[in-house]
């Protein structure tokens, strides 16, 4: 038997791992007034967010891997914590949804 490498036959995720989230029909609405934002309006305005994703890539990000209800709260639970109050940083979306306020490298397991 042969073991010779077949050109463009080998896939970057591993078989049966799932393929990149997809926003519901009800999140891809809510994300069209963030696509506008970052088209239309993003491009004119100074860079001033406090976090890393910025605050629209962020929302965009939670709606479509958490879906309309959890990614909208997410996403307005981020824009709340945009303030002088809150120290800058990097603030991912988390893998999995919960309620409670996670802080990086802060573990939700008791």
């Amino acid at each position: 038997m042969s073991t010779e490498h077949v050109a463009g036959t080998e896939t970057a995720e591993p078989e049966g791992a799932p393929g990149p989230a997809r926003p519901t029909p009800v999140a891809w609405v809510l994300l069209l007034p963030i696509r506008f934002y970052r088209k239309a309006i993003s491009p004119y305005l100074p860079p001033m967010c406090r976090f890393y994703p910025s605050c629209s890539t962020y929302a965009a990000e939670a709606l479509t891997r958490h879906g309309a209800a959890r990614g909208s709260y997410l996403a307005i639970r981020r824009l709340l914590r945009c303030g002088p109050w809150t120290p800058p940083g990097r603030d991912p979306v988390p893998e999995r949804f919960t309620f409670r306020r996670q802080s990086p490298g802060m573990s939700t397991e008791e």
